[in-house]
């Protein structure tokens, strides 16, 4: 995975590691795709994003502005992504359903010849409403092109 050694987990909060995760990912991600890993790039993407939304609930900032119901399992992506989805922080076009499915797909067969493009533009709108993009990549370790 893209922050395999990359993260110094005794150095920063796991708040701070969720989110260098997500931009880990999201960085690799978009290189596999570029190279043609279609199915490994959407695969990285859905862990950047699960880990922008595990940090997005991380913080006592952000979860003042979610409608978390006592009901609400936040350990549980889908249920945070309605929260998010519900408390207008992401576009309710984006289906984390759908999104999950392509996943699904993307680890049981190839798909080199998928047009990656609309969904890398969703993660992107996803991210950037999460506050995770933009982010400069030179705060981020070398990619290492793993």
């Amino acid at each position: 995975m893209p922050h395999f050694r990359q993260i110094d987990y005794n150095s920063i909060s796991p708040d701070e590691a969720l989110l260098m995760r997500a931009k880990l990912h999201i960085r690799g991600g978009k290189r596999r795709l570029r190279e043609g890993k279609i199915s490994l790039g959407i695969v990285t993407l859905y862990d950047a994003l699960n880990s922008a939304i595990q940090w997005y609930v991380a913080s006592s900032e952000h979860k003042r502005l979610l409608r978390i119901k006592d009901s609400d399992n936040v350990n549980d992506d889908h249920t945070v992504s309605d929260l998010l989805v519900r408390a207008g922080i992401i576009d309710p076009r984006f289906n984390y359903n759908t999104f999950d499915e392509l996943v699904d797909m993307a680890l049981k067969k190839d798909m080199s010849s998928y047009d990656y493009s609309h969904v890398l533009k969703e993660i992107e709108t996803v991210m950037t409403s999460l506050g995770v993009m933009p982010f400069d990549e030179n705060e981020l370790p070398p990619d290492r092109g793993e």
